[in-house]
């Protein structure tokens, strides 16, 4: 299906100027095309070219806050809007990990008094930081400050997208030409030997390394007796001697 959509966009356009661009605008799956455009590039149907694209992605940390919440804003929100509430219960709310960062990172924005009893210094605050996640999230740019400061919290990590633009080859046609890989007598039979385009051989491939050879089961059997009696103490005799007897 990938392969019957490139070549036929081609037939009627310059280029593919971006795989992963078409495959989208197709719900094609940017692999199939990636190793279709290698194929078709292989025996020259296509001419393709390397595009790289470096973008910023969510990792699975920063996935899990742009959905609940920063373990800061979970901690704010945790805490009552009036009086406090004591460090060991409010633990109790919230996930370890997410009470470990939120009492960090509360503390140093200064939304919370931390102490024995926690009580909010400020009525309300925003959660920028899953603001910004959710806009990395959906392919927006941030500043580099603050990149910087998701990236020091692992939150985002710098992912390298490949794909190709692709534009006609020399050998381009509206649909590959199946090649044939052997002269076989029903072709000599027909007749049609004489149009039909072969793969090219590669005379420079090696085959399958030979194994050697493999012991007789009788010479095994000899060689486990034989150290069987050396592990009894037994020793090997020269072959040249014999015990001669008088």
């Amino acid at each position: 299906m990938a392969e019957e959509a490139i070549l036929g966009y081609l037939e009627h356009n310059e280029q593919i100027a971006d795989s992963g661009v078409f495959a989208a605008e197709r719900q094609l799956d940017h692999n199939d095309v990636v190793n279709v455009i290698k194929s078709l590039h292989g025996f020259r149907y296509v001419d393709a070219q390397n595009i790289k694209r470096e973008t910023w992605v969510l990792t699975d940390e920063g996935r899990k806050y742009a959905a609940e919440g920063s373990p800061e804003f979970q901690l704010f929100m945790a805490v009552p809007e009036e009086g406090s509430i004591s460090k060991d219960e409010l633990q109790k709310r919230l996930d370890p990990a997410v009470f470990k960062i939120g009492c960090s990172q509360a503390g140093k924005n200064r939304w919370v008094e931390m102490g024995k009893q926690v009580s909010r210094k400020v009525q309300n605050v925003e959660d920028k930081v899953r603001v910004l996640l959710l806009h990395v999230q959906e392919g927006h740019e941030i500043k580099q400050e603050d990149i910087n400061s998701l990236k020091a919290r692992k939150l985002i990590v710098l992912q390298t997208w490949k794909g190709y633009s692709v534009t006609k080859g020399p050998n381009y046609a509206p649909q590959r030409k199946k090649v044939a890989t052997d002269l076989t007598r029903e072709n000599l039979q027909r007749g049609d030997w004489k149009e039909l385009e072969f793969k090219e051989y590669n005379f420079n491939a090696k085959g399958q390394p030979a194994e050697g050879g493999h012991l007789h089961p009788l010479l095994k059997v000899r060689k486990q007796l034989k150290d069987i009696f050396l592990q009894l103490g037994f020793e090997e005799m020269p072959t040249n001697n014999y015990v001669e007897s008088r």
